[in-house]
């Protein structure tokens, strides 16, 4: 257990980007099969945070996979095994815990983009 704890200790190499919940975000993860080590790429909306930027902090990220099952995987901020994070996509939305997309499919599960404040050049 004190190996993880020593993992865990460690500061990352390159911080991870700012997001929030409701952003579309790309999870490239170390995925170990036998000997050989890759890399997977996990793609979908973050539907909460817990403990934000703190080493045993996680995030849930949601997406949907083939005939419109929902997948989620927790993924930790301070993992090893989590190589980058690539927000593709912000969300705009307004609750901290997106639970409710587990029930909703289709066109109703889109969240809105958000938009960041034009600034005129007059």
């Amino acid at each position: 257990m004190s190996n993880v704890a020593n993992l865990m200790a460690v500061p990352r190499a390159e911080p991870l980007p700012d997001f929030q919940e409701g952003d579309t975000v790309r999870v490239h993860v170390r995925v170990v099969e036998g000997a050989r080590e890759r890399l997977q790429v996990f793609e979908g909306v973050v539907i909460g945070t817990h403990r934000r930027k703190t080493p045993e902090g996680t995030f849930s990220v949601r997406r949907i996979a083939s005939h419109s099952i929902g997948v989620e995987r927790t993924f930790m901020y301070q993992s090893p095994r989590v190589d980058k994070v690539e927000v593709t996509r912000r969300g705009r939305v307004r609750r901290a815990k997106l639970y409710y997309l587990r029930a909703l499919t289709g066109k109703a599960a889109r969240i809105k983009e958000r938009r960041l404040p034009t600034v005129n050049s007059n």
